[in-house]
C-alpha cells in the first residue's frame, strides 16, 4: 500500500500528525495513537495491522 493512501486514511478518520522521524506518529482525541514508517511503499501487512489499531480495520 502507497504511504499517502494510509495516511490519507487515517486524517480521514481524525488522526493528525504529531510527531515524524524514523516513524510518524498520528494522534486522534480519545484513541491510541499509531506509528506509521517514513517508505512510500508500506508491507500490506503492517498497512493492515496499523489500521487495526487505529480502529479502521476489523
Amino acid at each position: 500500500m502507497k504511504k499517502i493512501d494510509l495516511v490519507r486514511r487515517l486524517e480521514v478518520a481524525g488522526y493528525r500528525r504529531v510527531r515524524n522521524g524514523d516513524h510518524e506518529i498520528y494522534k486522534k482525541k480519545g484513541a491510541r495513537s499509531v506509528q506509521v514508517p517514513t517508505h512510500r511503499e508500506i508491507n500490506e501487512y503492517t498497512a493492515v495491522a496499523i489500521l487495526k489499531a487505529a480502529g479502521l480495520e476489523k
